[in-house]
C-alpha cells in the first residue's frame, strides 16, 4: 500500500481507562458518491439500526442494510480472538477487540485500525469506490508471525430505516463458482456479491442465526432494537506479511469487481487529495481540510433515481444532489441550499454546485423546489415555505463566485415563475399579503419552516403565519431578483417595489421593544409571538439585509446573550416555559426538544456573519469555532454532528455528520481565519 497517514490526523489510542461505552459511542462513516455508506462504532460493533459494513442505495428502492455485521476473527497460537462482533438484548457484548485494539486513525476519510494478538500487528482499512455500490475491507499483517483470518458475514435485506422485522425471509440462495460467491436478493434487486481476493481461502457453508442482538442507540431511544441476523458461512484464509487479504461486497456486476484492493485504496486517496488545496497555495489548513474532505460525504448523485442522471445527461449536465445527513436523512431542498456555498464553492467544486442548481430547477413545481425526496422515490414532497427561497440564495453566493451568467440566463425565467407563483398565492397557503407584502404560509397538519417537527398529527412549532426568516429570505430573494431582471434586460421595478414595501412592513411590525429583539412570528394563529428564537438572525445575515442598521447591534446582542453556545445558537430562550435543555428520550420527548432549546450547529455561520457586519473583528468571532475543531474526533469522526444539548455538556445528538453542519463551519471558518 503506498497510501500514508499525513501527520496532522489525530490518531485515537486504547488507554487502560477506556472502556467500551466510549468507543461504542464514537462512530466512522464511509460513504460512495452515489448514497450508500459503511458504517458502525469505532469497536466494529453496530449500535444503531443504521449500521453496517454495506448499506448501497439501490436504483428504486433507496439505501439497504444487506451486510449489517462482519464478525472477524484472529487465530494464533491456538487463541481465537473476536475483533468485531455484537452486543445482545441481555446485555452481553460478545467483541475482543477492546483487548486487542491498538489505535484508530483515518487517512483522509478511509478508517484504518490497529490491532495486536500477541505480537502480530493486524492493520484493516475500510473503503467504498466513488461512484459504485461495494464495499473493500482490506487486511494486512503489518509484523509478527501469521495468523489465521475468518470472516463471517451476516446477510439481511431491509430499508435502512424501516423496522427491524422488515426484511427478507432467510436464508437467501447461495451460489458458488470460480471464488465468486451470489446470495440472490428478493423483489428483482441486483444479487449480492461476495469475494475473497488473494487465494487460496476456504468458505465454509456454516448456517448461524445470531439471535437477539440489539442496537443500544435504538434502544436508549425507546425504538424497536432488537433482531436476528442470518449467516450463511464463513471465509478462512491465512494472512502473512507480503500478502494482504480484502473481501468485497458489491451489487454491481462481476466485470467491474476484478481490480486489486490496494490499487482501490490508492484511487481513493488520489480522488481525495484532489479536494484539497495544494500545498504551495500557503500554509496547510489542517481543520479546514477535515472538513473540506467532509464535505465530499454529502455530495452525491443520487443513486437511488437513475432517471434523474439521464434527464441530466440529455441536457447536457450532470445530476448532483446533497444529502443532508448520516444516517437517515435522503436530500433535502432547504438543506441543500443552505449548503451550497460551504460544499461546494468553498471546496472548489463550482461545477457541483451548478449541478446541483440545475438538478433542483428540474422539480420545481408551483413555484416550489422540493423538501425532500422520500426513500427511494423518484418525486419529492413539497410542504416547505423556505427552501425555494433558499435556492435564491444559493444561486446568489454561486453567481458570486463564478459570474456564470449563462446559467442565469437558463434559470431565469423559472425563478420569475416562482416569484409571481409566491405573489399569487401557490400550495400549502404559501402568498404574499396584499395588506402588506409579507409573506405567510401555513396549513393544518404541515410543518412549513426549517423548524419542522412533527410527531403523528402533532406539530411542535408550526409556526403558521408571517415567520421572520420567511421575510428575510423573500426580501433578499425580491432584491436579487431586482437584480437578475435589470441583467436580464427587463424592468426591476416591480420586484424592487415589492422589496420596499416587504422592508417597510418588517421594520413596523417585526420589532419587540420589551425585548429588544425581534418577534418569531405575527399573524400567527395565536396573535404575535415573541420568543426568543434564532431565526431572527437571519434579518440581517443574507446578502440584502430586511433589518434596518440601527436594530443590528441589539439583535446580535439579544441572541448572544440568550442563544450563543460553542456549537451554535439553542432553538428557545432558556427563560422560555417551553425550554427544553435535552434532547433525549422516545420519538416524542426528542421532537419535543429538537427546536425548543436544542443547540444546532449550522446557524453558527448567520451568526457569525451577522457578528462580522455588527462589529467586523474577524479574530474575535473565529474564536466562536473552537470547540468543533475538538468535536471533529468526537461521535462522528471527521465530521460534525446535527445538533447538541442546550446546556452543558452540549452533547452532540441526531446525525453524527450533518451537511449544513459541515458546510457553515467549513464556510465561517474560512472567512474568519487569518491570512
Amino acid at each position: 500500500m503506498s497510501m500514508t497517514m499525513t501527520a496532522h490526523e489525530p490518531i485515537h489510542s486504547i488507554s487502560s481507562h477506556d472502556d467500551v461505552s466510549s468507543w461504542l459511542g464514537k462512530e466512522w462513516l464511509v460513504t460512495n458518491g452515489i448514497g450508500g455508506y459503511a458504517s458502525t462504532s469505532l469497536l466494529g460493533i453496530a449500535t444503531r439500526r443504521y449500521h453496517g459494513l454495506f448499506i448501497p442505495d439501490i436504483p428504486r428502492r433507496g439505501r439497504i442494510v444487506i451486510v449489517p455485521r462482519l464478525d472477524e476473527t484472529i487465530e494464533q497460537g491456538g487463541e481465537a480472538r473476536l475483533l468485531a462482533g455484537a452486543e445482545y438484548a441481555d446485555g452481553t457484548i460478545d467483541s475482543d477487540g477492546l483487548r486487542c485494539l491498538e489505535t484508530f486513525h483515518r487517512e483522509r476519510q478511509v478508517p484504518v485500525w490497529t490491532f495486536n494478538i500477541k505480537g502480530s500487528v493486524v492493520e484493516k482499512r475500510v473503503v467504498a469506490p466513488h461512484g459504485q455500490n461495494t464495499v473493500y475491507l482490506h487486511y494486512r499483517l503489518r509484523e509478527g508471525p501469521a495468523v489465521r483470518l475468518r470472516l463471517r458475514p451476516f446477510i439481511t435485506c431491509r430499508l435502512h430505516d424501516a423496522p427491524l422485522s422488515n426484511h427478507a425471509a432467510m436464508p437467501l440462495p447461495l451460489t458458488i463458482m470460480d471464488g465468486r460467491y451470489e446470495i440472490a436478493l428478493p423483489d428483482g434487486m441486483p444479487a449480492l456479491k461476495l469475494r475473497l481476493q488473494r487465494e487460496p481461502g476456504l468458505f465454509t457453508a456454516d448456517a448461524l442465526v445470531s439471535a437477539n442482538v440489539s442496537y443500544r442507540v435504538d434502544r436508549d431511544r425507546g425504538s424497536d432494537h432488537v433482531e436476528d441476523l442470518f449467516s450463511p458461512g464463513y471465509f478462512s484464509v491465512d494472512l502473512q506479511t507480503k500478502a494482504p487479504v480484502a473481501i468485497l461486497f458489491s451489487v454491481e456486476p462481476w466485470e467491474g469487481l476484478e481490480g486489486d484492493a490496494s490499487e482501490i485504496f490508492d484511487t481513493e486517496r488520489r480522488r481525495l487529495e484532489k479536494l484539497l488545496p495544494s500545498p504551495q497555495e500557503g500554509h496547510p489548513d489542517h481543520d479546514a481540510e477535515q472538513l473540506m474532505l467532509a464535505a465530499d460525504q454529502f455530495i452525491v448523485m443520487p443513486g437511488a433515481r437513475p432517471q434523474e442522471q439521464m434527464l441530466a445527461h440529455a441536457s447536457g449536465d450532470e445530476a448532483r444532489t446533497v444529502i443532508a445527513g448520516y444516517h437517515w436523512f435522503g436530500d433535502w431542498g432547504r438543506d441543500t441550499m443552505i449548503s451550497l456555498e460551504g460544499l461546494t464553492l468553498c471546496t472548489g467544486r463550482h461545477q457541483e454546485a451548478k449541478a446541483i442548481l440545475r438538478t433542483f430547477g428540474r422539480h420545481v413545481k408551483d413555484g416550489l423546489i422540493p423538501n425532500l425526496f422520500p426513500e427511494g422515490a423518484r418525486e419529492g414532497l413539497y410542504h416547505t415555505a423556505d427552501a425555494t427561497l433558499w435556492y435564491f440564495h444559493a444561486l446568489d453566493r454561486y453567481l458570486s463566485v463564478t459570474h456564470d451568467h449563462e446559467t442565469l440566463s437558463l434559470l431565469y425565467p423559472l425563478l420569475r415563475d416562482i416569484l409571481q407563483r409566491h405573489r399569487e398565492g401557490t400550495r400549502f397557503h404559501i402568498g404574499v399579503d396584499p395588506r402588506d407584502g409579507l409573506l405567510h404560509a401555513g396549513a393544518a397538519g404541515y410543518q412549513l419552516t426549517w423548524m419542522d417537527a412533527k410527531v403523528d398529527d402533532w406539530v411542535v412549532t408550526p409556526r403558521r403565519g408571517k415567520p421572520v426568516e420567511i421575510q428575510a429570505l423573500w426580501y433578499n430573494a425580491l432584491q436579487l431578483m431586482g437584480d437578475w431582471a435589470e441583467r436580464q434586460g427587463e424592468s426591476p421595478d416591480s420586484w424592487r417595489g415589492l422589496a420596499a414595501e416587504v422592508e417597510a412592513s418588517f421594520h413596523r411590525r417585526f420589532w419587540y421593544e420589551p425585548g429588544r429583539h425581534l418577534y418569531d412570528v405575527i399573524d400567527g394563529e395565536q396573535g404575535d409571538d415573541a420568543s426568543l428564537r434564532p431565526n431572527q438572525i437571519l434579518s440581517l445575515s443574507l446578502r440584502f439585509p430586511v433589518l434596518r442598521r440601527e436594530r443590528w447591534r441589539p439583535v446580535v446582542e439579544a441572541v448572544t446573550e440568550h442563544l450563543l453556545t460553542p456549537f451554535g445558537l439553542r432553538t428557545l430562550s432558556r427563560t422560555h416555559p417551553d425550554y427544553k435543555s435535552t434532547y433525549a428520550g422516545d420519538l416524542r420527548a426528542r421532537d419535543a426538544a429538537y427546536h425548543q432549546g436544542t443547540v444546532w450547529a449550522w446557524l453558527i455561520g448567520h451568526y457569525i456573519d451577522a457578528r462580522l457586519l455588527v462589529e467586523g473583528d474577524k479574530a474575535a468571532v473565529h474564536g466562536l469555532l473552537a470547540a468543533f475543531h475538538t468535536h471533529l474526533q468526537d461521535a462522528g469522526i471527521g465530521t460534525i454532528s446535527e445538533i447538541f444539548d442546550a446546556d452543558p455538556p452540549y452533547r452532540p445528538r441526531g446525525c453524527i455528520a450533518q451537511a449544513w453542519s459541515v458546510a457553515e463551519v467549513l464556510r465561517a471558518h474560512l472567512k474568519t481565519r487569518s491570512a
